[in-house]
């Protein structure tokens, strides 16, 4: 789930949802997909927001959260240019028992998946691009997991507000903020090479018909708050109601569900290898 970190009532229920799922089904950790704390991020490791918006909302999961960066996190009340102030998020990682941002980007391998978590925000700028691509090249190589995830804030395709990368917000001839650099870093190292992107920025949880070079595509940022859905992508299913997205991984077969706040499986997407 991305989006979260408004120390609101959709927070809180969002969690209290994911603190039953893990009760009753089993979790391993959660995947927090960015603007972990809004609106501009934190100024230290002792900034009070990490507990209203961080360690109080989700005091009732005891698993780890993976984080992965959104442009809020990089503060400018999301602009994402302030780049000094990632480094807290990383850093934060020390304190808390929960929380786990070894990097900007990171790989890391549970069982037989490898996640590629990347820093989308970074790419928008055209900061450290080289520096993630070899870092994914060089984690693709060696890579010998049945499933490969990529993780990110920005979505690839999406139906929300913000749209598609290349034209996001409905500026395709506007540098930086159109997303060119997220569409450009994608289309060369990450679509066709892993087997499902997963992304927040648009508030709501949608599974892309279209894939990207065979990528599955899903975003699910609705874990505060929702906003609308105007794009014209052909979807699987789609709501910019808030929940959270449920992945088990047996074998060869992979199972996600998008759920509710009540705990409804409203969706469900099988993929086989």
């Amino acid at each position: 789930m991305g989006d979260t970190g408004k120390g609101n009532t959709g927070q809180q229920d969002v969690a209290n949802a994911v603190a039953r799922k893990c009760a009753a089904s089993g979790c391993d950790f959660v995947q927090l997909l960015g603007d972990n704390i809004y609106e501009s991020g934190v100024t230290s490791v002792t900034d009070a927001q990490w507990q209203t918006k961080f360690e109080k909302p989700y005091m009732g999961i005891s698993q780890p959260f993976y984080v992965v960066l959104g442009n809020h996190d990089y503060g400018g009340n999301g602009a994402g240019n302030e780049f000094d102030k990632a480094k807290w998020e990383i850093l934060y990682t020390a304190s808390s028992m929960k929380w786990k941002l070894p990097a900007n980007h990171y790989r890391r391998t549970v069982e037989n998946t490898d996640f590629f978590a990347l820093d989308t925000n970074l790419m928008m700028f055209g900061r450290e691009v080289d520096k993630q691509k070899e870092s994914m090249k060089n984690w693709l190589a060696s890579s010998t997991a049945t499933w490969k995830i990529a993780l990110g804030h920005h979505p690839y395709l999406s139906n929300g507000p913000h749209g598609n990368a290349g034209s996001y917000d409905g500026l395709p001839g506007v540098p930086i903020a159109n997303g060119k650099g997220v569409k450009d870093f994608f289309d060369e190292n990450v679509c066709g090479k892993v087997d499902l992107y997963l992304c927040g920025h648009d508030h709501s949880r949608q599974w892309l018909v279209e894939t990207c070079k065979g990528t599955e595509l899903a975003v699910s940022g609705a874990g505060s708050s929702g906003t609308d859905l105007k794009g014209k992508n052909a979807s699987r299913w789609q709501s910019n109601s808030i929940g959270f997205l449920y992945v088990t991984i047996t074998g060869r077969q992979l199972v996600a569900e998008f759920i509710d706040t009540t705990g409804k499986v409203e969706f469900t997407r099988t993929l086989n290898k």
